[in-house]
C-alpha cells in the first residue's frame, strides 16, 4: 500500500457536490493523524480549473481526467478510468459521496477491484491500520460499526453528515491521459432541473405530507425559501402526484441530514423516518396528537399546518431582516 486516502469528487458541470469537500474534510482528519497523502480524483470535461480549489480541503494532489467522454456520468467510464488510477495508486481508503453517482460508481469500482464497500456512512476512522465505518441500518434505528477487510477499503458518505473543514493543502493538479473504450450504455438525453437546491445537501427542509390536501405547497415553499432551504415531501404526497419523486424523503426516496427539518402534515410512519431521523433539528407540525412523527422530533406543534407554517416565515422572515 502507498499511504494515500482517494477522495472521488462528485460533480456535474464542473459544480461540486458539497458533500465532496465533507469527504475531503474527513478524508484530511485521518490522513493527518496517520501520515498519508489525500489525493482528490476529478472526472470530467473542462473540469481542470474548478478541481484546482479543491486543495482549500486538504488535497495534496488532485487528478484531473478531462475528456469529452466523461462529460456525462457513466459508471462504466468512469469505472474504467478509476480503476486504473487505483491499480497505479494502491489507496488505503477510496472516500464517495452517498449520492445517486456515488453509490452506483462505488458499487462499480469495489465489484471491479473486489473490495470491501460500507455505503451510506456518518462516520469513519481508521486504527492499526484498519478502517472502520458506522452506518445507520434498520431504517436508522441501528447503528452498525463495520470492519473493512483487505485494500483499498471503500466508503461512500451520506452528505450532510460530516463537517467541511477548509484545510490547506498542496493541490498539485495532475493530468491523467485517458483512452476510454466504448461504452456498453450510451447516454441519449439528460433531463436537469435547475434552480433548485438538492434535499440531500440542503441544510434546511421543510417537508409536506397527506396534510398538505393537494399539490399548493406555497406555504412550505416559502418557509423554505426563508430558510434558505429545500422543499421535501412523503410517498404519499408523491404518490397522489403533489411533488415529483425528487423531492421524496423516505426509504423509497432519499436520506436527509439537515441541520433543521420540518415536517409538515406528515404522520411518520417507519419508512418516512427512515429517510430522516438523522436530522440535528426535527420539527413537527400536525393536526393529530398522537402523530408517530411526534415521538421522532425535537419540537412539536399540534396545529393546522395552513395556520402555524405561515406564522414560523412571517417570523423568520423579521429574525433575518
Amino acid at each position: 500500500m502507498s499511504n494515500v486516502i482517494l477522495v472521488i469528487a462528485d460533480q456535474t458541470d464542473g459544480q461540486f457536490r458539497k458533500v465532496t469537500y465533507e469527504a475531503l474534510s474527513e478524508g484530511k482528519k485521518i490522513a493527518s493523524a496517520n501520515g498519508f497523502e489525500l489525493v482528490a480524483v476529478v472526472l470530467g470535461s473542462n473540469v481542470a480549473e474548478a478541481a484546482g480549489t479543491l486543495g482549500q480541503y486538504g488535497a495534496d494532489r488532485v487528478m484531473v481526467a478531462d475528456n469529452p467522454g466523461l462529460a456525462d456520468f457513466s459508471s462504466a467510464a468512469y469505472g474504467e478510468v478509476i480503476s486504473g488510477l487505483i491499480e497505479k495508486e494502491a489507496p488505503e481508503l477510496v472516500l464517495f459521496g452517498a449520492t445517486v453517482q456515488g453509490k452506483e460508481l462505488s458499487a462499480c469500482l469495489a465489484a471491479r477491484c473486489d473490495a470491501a464497500l460500507a455505503t451510506d456512512c456518518i462516520a469513519i476512522s481508521w486504527e492499526n491500520g484498519v478502517a472502520t465505518a458506522t452506518r445507520p441500518i434498520y431504517g436508522g434505528k441501528v447503528l452498525a460499526a463495520v470492519q473493512l477487510d483487505g485494500s483499498p477499503g471503500m466508503v461512500s458518505l451520506r452528505p450532510n453528515a460530516m463537517e467541511i473543514v477548509q484545510s490547506e493543502g498542496a493541490g498539485v493538479v495532475e493530468s491523467i491521459d485517458v483512452t476510454l473504450t466504448d461504452p456498453p450504455v450510451k447516454l441519449l438525453e439528460k433531463n436537469m432541473e435547475t434552480g433548485k437546491i438538492d434535499i440531500t445537501e440542503a441544510d434546511a427542509v421543510v417537508a409536506g405530507g397527506r396534510g398538505m390536501g393537494g399539490s399548493d405547497y406555497a406555504v412550505i415553499e416559502k418557509l423554505a425559501q426563508v430558510l434558505g432551504g429545500a422543499v421535501g415531501a412523503s410517498r404519499a404526497a408523491v404518490d397522489e402526484g403533489w411533488r415529483s419523486h425528487a423531492d421524496q424523503v423516505g426509504q423509497t426516496g432519499k436520506v436527509v441530514s439537515p441541520s433543521l427539518y420540518i415536517a409538515c402534515g406528515i404522520s411518520g410512519a417507519i419508512q418516512h423516518l427512515a429517510g430522516m431521523s438523522s436530522a440535528k433539528v426535527i420539527v413537527a407540525i400536525n393536526k393529530d396528537p398522537e402523530a408517530p412523527i411526534f415521538l421522532k422530533s425535537d419540537y412539536g406543534v399540534v396545529g393546522d399546518l395552513f395556520e402555524l407554517v405561515p406564522a414560523i416565515t412571517e417570523e423568520v422572515d423579521k429574525l433575518k431582516s
